[in-house]
């Protein structure tokens, strides 16, 4: 009788993990898996010209390296507060990835440049800055609120993502998580 309930409950933790396989879209690299989530599709945003950043264009996430992508907008509190933790992660790590914060502010439109570069400065960002008007790179990465992060390697595929406030040594330890070291 106990051999047949250890084979039954064996049978039922296959079959649970399994299901766990099925409801990931994952295997197991033990098992021949992949290398996690599918890539992202690169989305080009217009830049701000703003200090550490330039007018012009950035195609995120990059394609011949990693990259981290801070969101956030002029208006959330708690993104001015973690700014002191980002420009410490980005004096740490930013020689090592495409280091981009992002706003989905209709700049140019309704917020003017300058509103940007002004808050920019005055927390002191010195790194990329970037608009996703179109909200397409945050509806790719699933961005639901502000501020959020995502650290993708340089295949493309997103090996940390997070939403609130973080200190420096969490963004630090979710930016390596998408480096080849």
């Amino acid at each position: 009788m106990r051999r047949r309930h250890l084979l039954a409950g064996l049978a039922s933790a296959g079959a649970l993990g399994g299901a766990g396989v099925v409801a990931s879209g994952r295997t197991p690299d033990a098992l021949g898996g992949d290398d996690g989530p599918e890539p992202v599709d690169p989305v080009t945003l217009d830049t701000v010209e703003a200090r550490g950043s330039r007018d012009g264009e950035v195609t995120l996430p990059a394609t011949d390296r990693p990259t981290f992508i801070d969101f956030f907008a002029t208006w959330c509190k708690p993104c001015i507060e973690q700014m002191p933790d980002l420009v410490e992660a980005h004096d740490r790590l930013g020689e090592e990835v495409l280091f981009v914060s992002v706003t989905p502010e209709d700049v140019g439109g309704a917020v003017s440049e300058a509103t940007v570069a002004d808050w920019w400065r005055e927390h002191d960002g010195n790194w990329l800055v970037a608009a996703d008007v179109s909200a397409e790179l945050a509806a790719q990465l699933n961005v639901g609120g502000y501020p959020s992060a995502r650290a993708v390697d340089a295949t493309g595929r997103v090996r940390w993502e997070t939403s609130g406030t973080h200190t420096t040594e969490e963004f630090v330890e979710g930016i390596e998580s998408a480096l080849d070291r």
